[in-house]
């Protein structure tokens, strides 16, 4: 089986999106020939100039299925494809809209919402990385419900951390902000306001943003606690990593990261006032104090959440699409 990836190319940090890389990666793993298309150019109609090189991309390479990700992707795939079929997997704001805020959509994103909901009946399957997601899909008979894995050979644990390889002060506590701070969605003034509120002295507040996914790995395995202060996600691979790295955290209920944390120690989902933001951090930081890591490895594989497992629900979506094999659809409809 051949699949296409196409995916936005518009990153000044990487041509592919790691975690798009990353489910790439567990595909190949598991025997499927892949391939990468990245869409070049911002906005719906920047897109669209990529239908014809797609077109002459598919001529030369052709392939069993496209998998696109994001709906203007998915748009773009439905008039390249031809006779190929299209999965779409639904990222976040295209499926729910850009967050400027609690429960504050971006006026001009209410477009590419529209557009999520007109190519549902161009695409043979869509893929919703969570629940809140897949409420945004009205095709249900073609629907799965199916996040992000981890690649548990790449977020592995370093007992005692990487502080010294890092630069990192090693009596210090250290609070991880992995984001864009700009970003209004991220919401990193939350975290910067409840740091501001706890009275710890030797507390740092850290960002990170822009770095390889081996560096990621280091600080998540080195910092005292990890934070999410997003308004809106689809399924955010970071918590799952932070979590597979044993990594205290403090996370809002963005996505599915109340679902994925659940009642797991050192592990807490706040509100998005400063003053709960920072009673759960202040928490947090008790626990790596006293205990140091979580069990939070035990919690992504209870989940089923490696990217192994995850691989092959993928693979059960690409049979149904084939002629004369159905797949075992129980396997991906539902966690």
């Amino acid at each position: 089986m051949k699949v296409l990836f196409v995916s936005s190319g518009n990153s000044e940090h990487f041509k592919v999106s790691p975690f798009i890389k990353a489910q790439g990666e567990s595909l190949v793993a598991k025997g499927i020939a892949l391939d990468y298309f990245s869409i070049v150019g911002k906005g719906l109609l920047n897109y669209l100039k990529n239908v014809g090189p797609l077109r002459r991309y598919l001529r030369e390479n052709p392939c069993d299925i496209i998998h696109a990700h994001y709906s203007l992707c998915g748009w773009v795939a439905v008039l390249a494809a031809g006779k190929i079929p299209v999965v779409l997997s639904l990222m976040g704001d295209d499926a729910q809209g850009t967050f400027t805020g609690k429960q504050r959509i971006a006026l001009k994103s209410r477009l590419l919402i529209f557009l999520t909901k007109l190519v549902q009946p161009f695409v043979q399957a869509i893929i919703s990385k969570s629940e809140n997601l897949e409420q945004a899909v009205y095709r249900k008979n073609i629907s799965w419900l199916i996040p992000n894995g981890v690649q548990l050979n790449q977020f592995k644990l370093y007992p005692g951390g990487c502080r010294e390889a890092l630069g990192l002060d090693a009596d210090k506590q250290y609070v991880l902000f992995l984001g864009n701070t700009t970003d209004p969605n991220k919401n990193f003034d939350l975290v910067k306001a409840a740091v501001a509120r706890l009275n710890r002295p030797g507390v740092e507040l850290l960002n990170v943003f822009g770095v390889p996914h081996d560096t990621v790995v280091q600080y998540l395995n080195s910092v005292d606690v990890f934070t999410l202060c997003s308004y809106g996600e689809g399924s955010p691979n970071v918590v799952k990593e932070a979590m597979t790295c044993n990594c205290p955290l403090v996370v809002t209920p963005a996505g599915d990261a109340a679902w994925v944390v659940a009642d797991t120690p050192g592990c807490y989902v706040a509100g998005y006032a400063p003053d709960d933001f920072a009673e759960k951090l202040n928490a947090a930081l008790d626990f790596a104090r006293e205990t140091g890591r979580t069990r939070g490895r035990e919690r992504i594989l209870e989940l089923g959440l490696d990217a192994a497992a995850i691989a092959d629900k993928l693979i059960d979506v690409y049979k149904t699409l084939l002629p004369g094999d159905t797949g075992q659809v129980a396997t991906a409809r539902k966690l």
